[in-house]
C-alpha cells in the first residue's frame, strides 16, 4: 500500500474539465496503467482519490495536488512517466512524492491574475488598481453555500500583492489565503468591476503558480 501526492499542471483547453469529471478522468487513467486504487469501505465504496483545492473552471494551474492510496507500492517517481501517455491534452503529470503534512496545513496559494483590456489600460489604471485592493477593507458579494449572496470583505485573505503593466493587460501577482477561508483569486476582478467599473477589464486570465505552507515555502 501507498500514499502517494501528485502534482499536476491543468493548462489549454483542459480548463473547461469540471471537477467531477477530471476526478473521473483520473480514475480512468488508472485503470488504463493498470494501478489498483484502494477503495473507502462502507456500501457504497470508492477509490481513495481527492484534490487538495479544486480549482474554479477557466482557470489555470501548475501545482495542483491529489492525493491517493494505491493496493501495491509504486515507484513513486517514475508515476508521472507512467501517466502521461492516457492523460487527456492540458493535463501534465509532474511530480510525485509521499504527502509530508495534512492538507489542513495548505496555507497561502501563489496566483497571477491577467486583467485584459481591448482598448488599452486606461490611464493611471495600475495605480488606481493597486490603490484599491491594497486599501483598508475590500468588500465583494460573493454566493454563499447556501445560495444566497452576502457581502464579504475579501482584503484580510489578500496577504501580498504586485501590479505590472503591459500593453493592453494590468498583470497581477498575488498571494491569497487558501482556505479557512479561502480567496479565489478572479473575485479581485469582480471587486474591481463593483468599486472602479471604469477599470473592469474586457476579460479576465486566472493562473495557480504555487501552493505554500505558512512559512512560504512549497507545500508537499
Amino acid at each position: 500500500m501507498a500514499k502517494l501526492r501528485l502534482r499536476f499542471a491543468k493548462e489549454g483547453r483542459a480548463v473547461y474539465i469540471s471537477h467531477l469529471d477530471l476526478l473521473r478522468t483520473f480514475q480512468r487513467v488508472f485503470l488504463r496503467q493498470g494501478i489498483v486504487l484502494r477503495h473507502s469501505q462502507g456500501f457504497h465504496p470508492h477509490p481513495i482519490l481527492s484534490f487538495a483545492l479544486p480549482l474554479s473552471v477557466g482557470q489555470e494551474s501548475v501545482c495542483e495536488l491529489l492525493d491517493l492510496e494505491t493496493v501495491e507500492d509504486l515507484d513513486c517517481a517514475a508515476l508521472p512517466g507512467r501517466l502521461a501517455p492516457s492523460l487527456p491534452e492540458g493535463i501534465r503529470a509532474l511530480e510525485c512524492r509521499a504527502p509530508a503534512r495534512p492538507i489542513r496545513d495548505l496555507a497561502e496559494l501563489l496566483c497571477r491574475v491577467e486583467l485584459v483590456y481591448d482598448g488599452g489600460v486606461p490611464d493611471g489604471g495600475a495605480e488606481e488598481v493597486g490603490k484599491l485592493l491594497t486599501g483598508e477593507t475590500l468588500v465583494v458579494q460573493k454566493r454563499t453555500k447556501r445560495k444566497a449572496m452576502a457581502d464579504i470583505d475579501i482584503r484580510p485573505m489578500l496577504h501580498s500583492l504586485e501590479v505590472e503593466e503591459e500593453p493592453g493587460l494590468l498583470r497581477l501577482t498575488v498571494r491569497v489565503a487558501a482556505q479557512n477561508p479561502g480567496l479565489n483569486p478572479a473575485l479581485l476582478a469582480a471587486a474591481i468591476a463593483a468599486h472602479r467599473p471604469e477599470l473592469t477589464p474586457d476579460f479576465t486570465r486566472v493562473r495557480r503558480l504555487e501552493v505554500l505552507d505558512g512559512a512560504g515555502g512549497v507545500f508537499w
